[in-house]
């Protein structure tokens, strides 16, 4: 009998505990949804979300005293909180650069002065001075791409190749334009990274851009006078051979 308890009370102590149980269907869960997200990104995307997510719940714990902001936003959740900085003293301190300036600011040495330039990036016009983020967008770093453009749609789909790092928002479905708000929600509430203006167009190409238009315009009114021509022509000279 007394053997019989023994085995009984080890049997027992081997079964896991409920509060055991419970972290173990938390981590099963959350493996499945880890993979699941992984499966539908790359992983360059996927971490570099990871670790925006990371930086809004902090930002929010220290902006708005939210301490349980994480897990929804790893799960795709939450709702972004777009706050802009367009009030009085930023507009005062905004500055206005076309996408040929933008490009400058990209951490590179400077030739004349020999310092490296400041990091900016762009996303749905709005740029923002990420120096303080050198290890990610300097030279060397992972996300050095996205650096001195408007990156808008390559922020949304997560699409890291050339030709999606660019300002068209065409076809975006509302999922991906949801993903717009939380990057700017990042960059406009993180302690580091600052708002310093917009991207307006550059005057110059536009006019440039227009005349093009307008010869273009020109080009094939000519062209089709000239084929209308041809063909009057062609046709009167039939007319003659009929006669």
């Amino acid at each position: 009998l007394k053997a019989t308890t023994n085995d009984n009370n080890e049997q027992q102590q081997q079964q896991p505990t409920k509060k055991e149980m419970v972290k173990l269907v938390i981590h099963v869960i959350w493996v499945g949804l880890s993979t699941i997200l992984i499966s539908r990104l790359n992983i360059n995307s996927f971490f570099m979300r990871f670790f925006r997510d990371l930086a809004r719940s902090k930002a929010r714990r220290r902006l708005y005293g939210n301490k349980h902001a994480l897990v929804p936003m790893l799960l795709g959740m939450d709702d972004p909180i777009i706050k802009t900085l367009d009030d009085e003293a930023a507009e005062e301190q905004m500055v206005s650069l076309t996408l040929d300036e933008l490009s400058y600011y990209d951490g590179e040495e400077d030739e004349d002065s020999g310092e490296d330039t400041p990091i900016y990036l762009a996303i749905k016009g709005r740029v923002y001075d990420v120096s303080a983020g050198g290890s990610f967008y300097g030279p060397e770093g992972q996300y050095h791409d996205f650096v001195g453009k408007d990156a808008t749609r390559a922020f949304a789909t997560g699409c890291l190749k050339e030709e999606c790092i660019t300002s068209d928002m065409d076809g975006l479905n509302e999922k991906e334009l949801k993903e717009i708000d939380r990057w700017i929600e990042l960059y406009e509430t993180h302690d580091k990274y600052k708002f310093v203006g917009k991207l307006v167009d550059d005057v110059v190409e536009k006019v440039l851009e227009k005349e093009e238009e307008q010869q273009q315009e020109e080009d094939s009114i000519e062209e089709k006078e000239e084929q209308r021509d041809n063909e009057q022509d062609q046709s009167e000279k039939e007319q003659v051979k009929t006669n």
